[in-house]
């Protein structure tokens, strides 16, 4: 159900602003630390315990959005050409739309977590070139390395937030254009190399057909995706599990899922795809769900060897 949303009078656009009010309650925490990792993303940042601000592209141009509350109240304003866009859409962004219709979580641990985290919602941004950026730098590197290209990236190219008053220093992803016209040699001091930089840079030369995907069923939006050179299962249900709010995403071929699904449902320390799907499979419809919740909970399975090492440019 979508989140009820009564609108308050601050002044003409680009400030805009609304009292949000979900049917379930709302962890912004849990929430936003799906979307970008938590005081690690130069377009997000928490404030005190209740305060987020965030920074995206919308379609009507980029906004600094600023989030207050939780539960089943949450403020939302926003400033820039694309406030009106943020604030209308901030039900979903802050997973207020989320449904468990279908969820059965059990007694066991899954139950358990439910009950644990009452407040863990699946956003849904509508900002699919925005979750895809971050996904495909997360191919085949540790987070670690990510990160930083990440980082780097929004940086280098990226551009500073609508000003706002209060709101710390943030920065907007650049726009798909800007990255389509790069030459590789720019991506690699960003810490890029060659094949992800391509992926980055056809899917940004195209990324009108990537944002239809907001407006398809899963599967189509999953097939569309997956049509895109270099975009695989686990970098779409990356990206379904944060711009199109789909609760069942699975990010098949990850290096941790498998393992840390089979420690906590069957208790074993090692798992492969195939064994996550079929422990999954009583949750189907919300098995992205189910892996929140056992993230959220900080589940990992036993380490029996080293990290992967966080590698340099030359070695790639």
């Amino acid at each position: 159900m979508r989140g009820d949303m009564s609108r308050t009078s601050d002044g003409p656009p680009p400030d805009a602003s609304a009292i949000v009010t979900p049917a379930l309650p709302v962890d912004l925490a849990l929430t936003f630390g799906q979307i970008a990792p938590i005081g690690r993303d130069p377009g997000l940042r928490r404030e005190a315990t209740t305060t987020w601000w965030r920074a995206t592209r919308t379609p009507e141009g980029p906004a600094t959005v600023r989030y207050s509350g939780g539960g089943y109240a949450v403020a939302v304003r926003a400033w820039g050409p694309g406030a009106e866009w943020a604030v209308e859409f901030a039900p979903e962004a802050i997973g207020a739309t989320d449904s468990l219709q279908g969820f059965e979580p059990g007694r066991g641990l899954v139950g358990e977590l439910h009950r644990r985290f009452p407040g863990l919602r699946i956003p849904r941004t509508r900002a699919v070139f925005e979750a895809l950026v971050p996904s495909v730098l997360a191919q085949k590197v540790t987070g670690a390395e990510a990160g930083a290209a990440r980082r780097r990236l929004m940086r280098a190219w990226g551009e500073p937030a609508p000003a706002a008053p209060g709101a710390p220093s943030l920065r907007v992803l650049p726009e798909p254009d800007a990255i389509a016209r790069r030459p590789y040699h720019e991506f690699h001091p960003l810490g890029i190399e060659r094949r992800r930089a391509k992926v980055l840079s056809f899917a940004a030369a195209r990324a009108p057909r990537l944002e239809e995907t907001v407006e398809m069923t899963a599967p189509d939006a999953q097939r569309r995706l997956m049509a895109f050179p270099g975009i695989g299962p686990w970098t779409a249900a990356e990206v379904a599990g944060v711009a199109l709010g789909d609760a069942d995403a699975v990010s098949v071929g990850d290096f941790h899922i498998p393992n840390t699904v089979a420690w906590a449902l069957r208790g074993e320390p090692r798992g492969d795809d195939a064994a996550m799907l079929e422990a999954l499979q009583p949750y189907a419809g919300h098995r992205g769900r189910v892996i929140r919740l056992i993230e959220a909970a900080g589940i990992r399975a036993p380490r029996f060897g080293p990290r992967s090492p966080v590698r340099s440019m030359r070695s790639i």
